[in-house]
């Protein structure tokens, strides 16, 4: 009887201890999981980019539409005559837009409808509708359409949302006549302003790959939010693959309010040229451009007024370091017409601190 009570005891003991065990295991596992592993296995998944971006693409694709103009062009221009009207052929192009605003505002590009008389865009489910050009922005390489429909869906946008070199950023336009054609890569880099390609530059490069007709398209991050209006790519540069560009949606969307609102974009204007400096060596060693050079100077102009003159350079804006021409040309450009502005100048060994009241830019 003892040699049976003492193997029920044995065997209660063992289950109590098994229990116990498993308890500690459930308690702790989650820690357990989540740990990376060591160099000689695979790299930890917790918390890395998801497996699909289905979600993000849903959140924003219905809001982009195709763009297909059409436009008559005479056959023979160089010897016109009074049958000249009858030698007519059609010409099309297709780009894409997003749609900003649910009454029917839609952002696109300059050079998607410039000529093109007859607009139409093709919404999400395939619905054509004709749009008119509210405005255009030779300087941005943006223009705004308007369709004559209510309760669009709209691009969504995060203003908390920053952009950073590395993020995921999928393209979404009407690529080579193929709709809503998504393509994936990241953001190469931001503030692209050397392109000589626009009077005002801020451009996101990404690796996405953007083709003819993705013009006026979404550029959106891993969220679905949008990011940038996608305008051109480098495929005329020899050997160039995967470079892209897209107009960042804060300056899109100013473009477009200010269209809507005025008919055209109001501007600060300095009434001077600049030019990039030379890189100067810093006290570190490191060589590197501080401030912008003025070219020339319009007499009565606000930098006229400010005492500012050829050969001078302008080191800050508002107390922000300005380093080259492009950039500060985008800076004042971005100030409304009839705000001052603080400038530190330097003129040879000398420097002083001037204020201009800037006006609006005139016609380019």
């Amino acid at each position: 009887m003892s040699r049976l009570s003492n193997a029920l005891a044995f065997i209660v003991r063992a289950i109590i201890a098994g229990l116990a065990v498993a308890f500690v295991v459930v308690y702790l596992w989650p820690a357990i999981s989540n740990r990376p592993e060591n160099s000689a296995g695979n790299p930890a998944v917790a918390g890395t980019e998801p497996a699909s971006y289905a979600a993000a693409v849903d959140r924003t694709a219905p809001a982009v539409v195709s763009v297909r103009t059409r436009a008559l062009v005479q056959l023979d221009e160089e010897k016109p005559n009074i049958y000249s009207q009858l030698k007519l052929r059609a010409i099309s192009s297709d780009g894409s837009g997003v749609i900003l605003r649910e009454d029917g505002y839609i952002i696109t590009n300059h050079h998607v409808i410039y000529n093109f008389p007859e607009i139409w865009v093709v919404l999400w489910d395939d619905r054509i509708l004709q749009a008119r050009v509210v405005g255009s922005d030779t300087a941005t390489d943006l223009a705004v359409l308007k369709v004559d429909l209510e309760g669009l869906p709209v691009a969504p946008i995060s203003d908390d949302a920053p952009v950073r070199v590395g993020d995921v950023a999928l393209a979404i336009g009407n690529s080579l006549g193929l709709s809503h054609t998504v393509s994936m890569g990241i953001v190469s880099a931001t503030g692209r302003n050397d392109l000589r390609s626009l009077v005002y530059q801020d451009f996101i490069q990404t690796d996405a790959a953007i083709n003819a007709g993705n013009s006026g398209g979404a550029l959106i991050n891993a969220n679905g939010d949008l990011i940038g209006i996608n305008t051109r790519n480098m495929e005329f540069a020899k050997g160039a693959q995967n470079i892209g560009f897209a107009i960042p949606i804060a300056l899109a969307r100013d473009v477009m309010d200010q269209i809507i609102d005025y008919g055209s974009v109001r501007r600060g204007w300095l009434g001077a040229q600049y030019s990039d400096l030379r890189p100067s060596l810093q006290p570190d060693g490191s060589a590197m451009r501080v401030g912008v050079g003025i070219r020339d100077v319009q007499r009565s102009g606000p930098a006229w007024n400010a005492g500012i003159r050829p050969g001078d350079v302008i080191r800050t804006l508002d107390g922000d370091a300005v380093s080259d021409a492009s950039g500060f040309r985008l800076a004042i450009s971005q100030r409304v017409p009839g705000s001052t502005v603080e400038l530190d100048v330097q003129r040879g060994n000398e420097s002083f601190q001037t204020y201009a009241t800037l006006i609006q830019q005139p016609p380019l």
